[in-house]
């Protein structure tokens, strides 16, 4: 990350960041959080194998998931839709939800938080909490 001289503008070089497996047949790219000087927003990409996304979960915060290219079927309590390139959906704070690759290919899927750090609490205790801090 590069930080003008005024330092009030943090340019990311979204080429230059690693990205991580985060669960088996899911890679993920945070894009900004409060690990890189972001105060109020997380956003992270994921690139998902075909079957594999999020489980079932819930954040504090809303959450933005737009589909970048591929196929995912979103959930956000009973109700389901899938999503395709370029369509999005906003998850309320609080309410359970989760999506999954359905497509035949790699579905590139970009999440925003209302919050600087990640947290989500999983249905599936078994899932390993994720959170991005500062150093």
């Amino acid at each position: 990350m590069a930080i003008n001289p005024v330092g009030l503008m943090h340019v990311v070089d979204l080429e230059k960041l690693p990205a991580e497996e985060w669960r088996p047949g899911v890679r993920t790219r945070m894009r900004a959080s409060a690990a890189g000087g972001a105060a109020q927003l997380c956003m992270f990409e994921q690139w998902c194998d075909p079957g594999h996304g999020a489980p079932t979960h819930l954040h504090a915060v809303e959450e933005v998931l737009q589909v970048l290219s591929g196929h995912a079927e979103v959930w956000i309590g009973d109700d389901r839709a899938t999503l395709t390139d370029n369509q999005l959906v906003v998850v309320p704070a609080g309410r359970k939800h989760g999506f999954s690759n359905v497509g035949p290919g790699t579905l590139h899927i970009t999440s925003t938080l209302a919050a600087p750090v990640f947290e989500a609490a999983y249905d599936d205790k078994r899932e390993t909490p994720r959170r991005w801090l500062p150093a």
